[in-house]
């Protein structure tokens, strides 16, 4: 068997894709790791698991599934085998459409845990082939960590468990990994680790009199998840101090923690807030994904004509780029993939923020210490001695930082930051409101683009449905415009938890700071009569984009109505 491992690179090495050198490199490392060479062909970057695995299923007349997105596991699998034996050996049971089962593995040439496999199951099976994440990710996905176990752990979480939470939680421990923890560690965990699985962003523990209700925030919208017995309120909250490193003892005023746990593989950076209650603290926890990856251009939802000119935008040698919004809208996630284009070797890109969300490859990050004295204009300010030629501030929260950012764009910089406004137009004159002179704004702002999401149908169970007319006039729809004069609706299904939604793209509304606008806003005009003419040059509004969305299948006249305003002209 290592035989056949050996061909397949050496062959790889044949074809040019692999230099001789770097595979006897790899040798040699593994040797003194103790990893496979497989595996440190691929963790070195030569070759991807995916194009090993693909010649395994070649040589070995085996199926490899490049995506298991659509695939369910097997109940009997469920059922039989245990989380821990599953993740450790990335196996995973399939169904399949002929009544046999498939077992998916990213390692087909070890065979003792396949032979342990089919003696837990006791059914013949066949092997398919994956990449460990896919496996990884599907049963994270499935595997009951939930609602169904919770209850038991709420029972066995005593009193005295508060004493024993002074251990610290550990940087490389996998919240799946839950045997012979503490009840109330398995609380947490189990808490934590089902709103990984359901995509959650935000994690709420919320206090009652009687009861304390966990919500999760799935696609931009609560949801109850939980409801516990008042009486763990307390041990609860205290578990997730520990590992936000916040003070136990001190429930009369606000804390804020931060914690790096692993679901799954994943590394989640916890961002956790408390604040005192009538009945109690209350937390929310933020989840940052770090292994999820930076999201491209492409990804968010811009249409054609909008990434046109963003691209042409972000290559400018100077000037202000505004992205505006509510808070959750997306805008950091826009900016990140903004600066990701233009990320070269010729660049110096500095950001200053608060705080920083996600590590940028290339990209020196300054976080805001307002406690200290560094502020974003004071960053700002501090920035300018770098030498930059791009820099990005968190956001323009005051005529100080407006007046610091506008002068850094008037001297041959080009900045990127966010604003707090309702759409595009509104930027140029909340820069106007909070102090700062019309021919500064109109001389270094080149476009603000406001931005909302929404949610996305779910491709698993999405079906064409008619429209009542009244609801396609809201969103300045015809039924002409629609295909068959139907729109695309969820019908709910398990993968969308019977929301019918799965996922969320952006909503787009980009204003050209062009000379009709200069001069607009050199006289103070309001930002309606900004936003008439713009529109009337071509611009596109929130609503006007949604509902292309809604034509394309993408989103429902519900989705644009909920996030987006009327548009009056």
């Amino acid at each position: 068997m290592a035989d056949l491992s050996e061909n397949i690179l050496e062959q790889f090495v044949g074809h040019g894709v692999i230099q001789a050198e770097k595979l006897d490199f790899c040798r040699s490392l593994a040797e003194e790791t103790g990893r496979t060479l497989e595996q440190t062909v691929v963790e070195e970057g030569l070759i991807s698991e995916a194009e090993i695995l693909q010649q395994y299923a070649q040589k070995l007349g085996m199926e490899f599934f490049e995506d298991l997105g659509a695939r369910r596991v097997s109940h009997l699998f469920l059922n039989h085998v245990p989380l821990q034996f599953a993740r450790q050996n990335a196996l995973v049971g399939l169904m399949n459409g002929g009544g046999r089962l498939e077992v998916a593995t990213s390692s087909p040439l070890e065979l003792h845990p396949l032979d342990d496999l089919s003696r837990m199951l006791n059914v013949e099976f066949d092997t398919v082939l994956a990449t460990r994440p896919q496996i990884l990710q599907l049963i994270n996905q499935t595997y009951p960590q939930g609602a169904e176990k919770v209850g038991q752990m709420v029972e066995e979480i005593r009193e005295e468990d508060i004493s024993r939470l002074s251990a610290e939680i550990s940087e490389t421990e996998d919240l799946l990994d839950i045997a012979n923890k503490a009840p109330v560690i398995k609380l947490v965990n189990t808490i934590l680790s089902q709103a990984n699985r359901n995509r959650a962003s935000d994690v709420h523990i919320q206090p009652y009199e009687e009861k304390v209700v966990v919500r999760y925030r799935i696609d931009g919208l609560l949801d109850d998840y939980q409801v516990l017995p008042r009486k763990v309120h307390d041990a609860l909250v205290s578990r997730i101090k520990v590992m936000g490193r916040m003070d136990i003892a001190e429930r009369r005023f606000p804390q804020d923690g931060r914690a790096t746990v692993r679901v799954a593989g994943h590394e989640l950076d916890l961002r956790i807030s408390s604040i005192p209650t009538s009945h109690g603290e209350r937390i929310v926890l933020r989840f940052l994904d770090k292994s999820s990856g930076l999201f491209r251009l492409e990804e968010i939802g811009l249409d054609e004509k909008h990434l046109e000119k963003l691209g042409t935008l972000i290559r400018f040698n100077h000037g202000i780029m505004l992205v505006t919004g509510p808070t959750g809208s997306g805008k950091t996630t826009t900016l990140y993939a903004a600066l990701d284009r233009i990320n070269t070797k010729e660049k110096n890109i500095i950001t200053i923020e608060d705080p920083i969300e996600y590590q940028l490859s290339g990209i020196s990050q300054m976080q805001v210490n307002e406690k200290k004295g560094l502020t974003f204009a004071e960053g700002l300010r501090s920035v300018l001695r770098q030498d930059p030629d791009v820099m990005m501030v968190g956001e323009i929260r005051d005529r100080d930082t407006a007046s610091v950012a506008i002068q850094c764009a008037l001297t041959g910089h080009l900045v990127f930051s966010t604003l707090h406004t309702n759409d595009a137009p509104s930027a140029t004159t909340r820069l106007l409101d909070i102090g700062v002179e019309p021919y500064l704004v109109s001389s270094s702002v080149i476009a603000v683009m406001a931005q909302r999401l929404v949610r996305v149908i779910c491709p698993h169970c999405k079906t064409g449905t008619l429209v009542d007319k009244e609801n396609l006039d809201s969103i300045g729809l015809k039924m002409d415009e629609l295909p068959n004069g139907e729109v695309m609706v969820g019908a709910g299904c398990d993968t969308c938890r019977g929301t019918g939604y799965f996922g969320r793209t952006g909503l787009y509304e980009l204003l050209m700071v062009d000379d009709a606008v200069r001069d607009q806003i050199m006289h103070r005009t309001g930002a309606s009569m900004i936003k008439r003419q713009a529109v009337s040059c071509g611009m596109r509004t929130l609503r006007m984009d949604g509902a292309e969305k809604v034509k394309r299948g993408q989103t429902t006249v519900d989705e644009v109505l909920r996030v987006t305003q009327m548009d009056v002209f």
